[in-house]
């Protein structure tokens, strides 16, 4: 019966850490840049001010300012270009944050892979004739 008991354990799927409040994000994430991968492949970088102030790039070069705030169990976040909030579970785990898309119906999820204290790379407004 523990061999059994012990397969089915095993067999069962991991249990998710609980959501990080908004005090425990703003600690961990200000004054931080931090970079994200989407399965294996990188996704995007975030900078993260002071007063709750954000700045979000597709590691393109092009940034978006924003903002975010807690509500509930998500962070949500809105940008300068995008009034609709973009709301995440994040979760704290031994090897950084993860974060799990609220408004996307096949769940999105981000993993930290790194990060600096260093300013992230944004180019300047386009310019041409």
């Amino acid at each position: 019966m523990k061999t059994l008991g012990l397969i089915l354990a095993l067999l069962a799927p991991a249990t998710a850490l609980p959501a990080m409040t908004g005090a425990e994000f703003q600690d961990y994430v200000t004054g931080k840049t931090i970079y994200f991968d989407q399965a294996g492949q990188p996704y995007g970088v975030e900078q993260y001010l002071p007063g709750n102030r954000v700045r979000w790039s597709l590691l393109d070069g092009n940034c978006k300012d924003g903002s975010w705030y807690e509500d509930g169990p998500h962070i949500c976040f809105v940008y300068d270009d995008n009034p609709t909030p973009q709301c995440w579970t994040f979760e704290q785990r031994p090897d950084g944050i993860r974060a799990i898309f609220a408004n996307d119906p096949d769940r999105l999820v981000l993993y930290e892979v790194s990060q600096s204290d260093k300013p992230m790379l944004c180019l300047g407004p386009e310019v041409g004739v």
